[in-house]
């Protein structure tokens, strides 16, 4: 993260103020005779008000009444007056900046009332318009101190929101990785272990049963392996800058062969190529994940013998509040069903593909057999790009 820029350094404002106290006052005694020579105690004062700057970041309670007590010292002695002023208002920004607001108001009240009072003791009228006029210019002092607290406090605050931001982003990157290899491992693991069951129970009766069960297997863990190897890449050091291509649409009727070579018959409906091309890759990965997750499903835990999968776009103004359309994704099958069986992990990974782009899941029993349906809206051509969801690499 880039570090915040703080301003100078503080020695170098310490060494910058000592230098135009010092000098200033030794010119500006030159030319008041009236007043105490200028002795070793004279330039102590004066380079104890900077000295005391070197507190601003450790120890701001202190900083201000000793600088203000190094400048009332030296006036009181009668010395020269000169820049000796610099380090007290410096002092007074600095502290009103740290937030140290009762004290920094005390402080410079104090000093408004003992210029004043000084004034009105010497009856000089000259003296008390400067009078008045060093406490207003006290009171704009700690104004600027308070404004440069505002801006820091509101910068902070900035940077505390997009780093929030941020890290919402990283843990939604993390969900997305960790359902996409839920998906990948369960679907290659579920059809490697039902063809591997199918040539054991066959082999004996069908040798011939063994090719194809073995090819099927080799296709599986081959297509897995490289997709694992995609997701798991991101999370490296020598990570590209954005994970593997989303799935697509184009792309399922690969899982319905999938299916097909562990002993279920399913039936596909797509939309039109041209159609399902025009899809956000985002619409089109969550469907792809979902009619994975749930051929699994049947195939593992269903004891189905057929499924049907069904994806349809709904044209924009059939249903006036879905902006561009929708699109449905149906999954039915002749199995057992799911009724009273706690949702596990890929059914709440189908839920949560859905709801990140607005749409919803549900699930509900057949006679025979279940159905999963996803609805998930599509953003209208005219929504911003920023406003629209996206789930990716942060």
């Amino acid at each position: 993260m880039q570090r915040r820029f703080r301003g100078p350094p503080t020695a170098v404002i310490v060494i910058a103020v000592a230098m135009v106290q010092v000098v200033g006052t030794v010119f500006a005694s030159a030319r008041q005779p009236d007043h105490r020579p200028l002795d070793a105690l004279a330039f102590a004062l004066l380079l104890l008000g900077p000295a005391a700057l070197s507190l601003r970041r450790r120890a701001p309670l202190v900083m201000l009444p000793a600088a203000a007590a190094a400048v009332a010292a030296y006036l009181a002695l009668g010395y020269a007056w000169g820049p000796v002023f610099l380090s007290l208002a410096l002092a007074i920004v600095f502290s009103a900046a740290a937030g140290k607001r009762w004290q920094t108001w005390a402080v410079a009240g104090a000093c408004g009332a003992a210029l004043v009072t000084v004034s009105f003791s010497r009856g000089d009228e000259a003296g008390l318009l400067r009078a008045f006029a060093g406490t207003a210019w006290l009171a704009i002092l700690v104004l600027l101190g308070e404004g440069a607290r505002l801006r820091s406090e509101r910068v902070a605050e900035r940077r505390r929101q997009r780093e929030a931001r941020e890290q919402a982003a990283r843990d939604e990157y993390r969900l997305t990785l960790a359902r996409d290899i839920h998906d990948v491992v369960a679907h290659s693991l579920s059809l490697i272990n039902v063809r591997a069951s199918v040539a054991l129970h066959l082999g004996e009766k069908d040798p011939e049963q063994f090719r194809p069960a073995l090819e099927a297997i080799k296709s599986a863990s081959k297509d897995s392996l490289a997709e694992i190897r995609q997701l798991l890449g991101v999370l490296r050091d020598d990570a590209p800058l954005s994970p593997a291509p989303p799935r697509r649409l184009s792309r399922i009727p690969e899982l319905a062969d999938n299916a097909r070579r562990a002993g279920l018959e399913v039936t596909l409906s797509l939309p039109d190529p041209d159609v399902a091309a025009q899809l956000p890759d985002a619409v089109q990965e969550a469907a792809y994940r979902i009619v994975q997750e749930a051929l699994t499903n049947v195939v593992r835990h269903a004891g189905a013998r057929q499924a049907a999968v069904v994806l349809a776009v709904e044209a924009a103004g059939t249903a006036p509040s879905t902006g561009a359309g929708l699109l449905t994704v149906t999954i039915d099958d002749d199995g057992a069903g799911a009724a009273g069986v706690p949702d596990g992990n890929g059914v709440t990974g189908m839920r949560e593909r859905a709801a990140a782009l607005g749409g919803t899941l549900e699930l509900a029993p057949l006679d025979p057999g279940w159905r999963v349906r996803a609805v998930i809206p599509l953003p209208d051509a005219n929504t911003p790009a920023s406003s629209r969801t996206r789930v990716g690499r942060p």
